[in-house]
């Protein structure tokens, strides 16, 4: 027998959209947290996006923090190769047969 179809209530619908619209999260991700059919999500956050009800303040403001993140781990990945780098220059360094100490004269 097939399931009976559930309701929602627009509130609900709303929310919904704007988790998927706000957090970057995918709609798949969305659906499963809030435990509806990826397909009906899917379909809200279509109509919301052709209606033009998606949040568009927000979405410069959100534009510029992806950017910024992206940015941010560019950098955080270039720094962490600098620092590998210096530490294998560090052992070099220390394992040089010149850098032996010399006994002191005196």
């Amino acid at each position: 027998m097939a399931e009976k179809r559930r309701k929602f209530e627009p509130e609900f619908r709303e929310g919904a959209v704007r988790i998927v619209m706000e957090t970057g999260k995918t709609i798949a991700e969305v659906a499963e947290d809030l435990g509806i059919n990826e397909t009906t999500l899917a379909s809200w956050v279509s109509r919301a996006r052709r209606a033009g009800t998606a949040p568009a303040g927000g979405s410069d403001e959100l534009e510029r923090l992806r950017r910024e993140n992206a940015q941010l781990k560019r950098d955080n990945k270039e720094l962490g190769m600098e620092r590998d780098v210096l530490k294998r220059c560090m052992v070099l360094w220390v394992k040089q047969p010149w850098r032996t100490r010399r006994p002191s004269s005196g």
